[in-house]
């Protein structure tokens, strides 16, 4: 896991599902949970997906907060 990996889950949206438009920090972990079960997407969505759902898993969501807050760069 990289720094930009994390920086991306806060920044990037899901862009399509039920949960169109959501950041994908912000997925509720039943619905990553069923990517898991079901398969992730292939490509970059895919890989931040199952980031995102193992952060969720183990109770790493807090390690995004900081991420959050930070002022755009310049």
């Amino acid at each position: 896991m990289k720094r930009e990996d994390l920086e991306r889950l806060v920044s990037v949206e899901m862009p399509f599902g039920k949960h169109k438009g959501w950041l994908i920090a912000d997925l509720p972990g039943h619905y990553l949970n069923w990517f898991a079960r079901e398969g992730f997407p292939t490509g970059e969505i895919g890989r931040l997906l199952a980031l995102m759902q193992e952060m969720d898993h183990n109770g790493l969501r807090p390690l995004l907060d900081p991420l959050r807050s930070r002022p755009a760069a310049k």
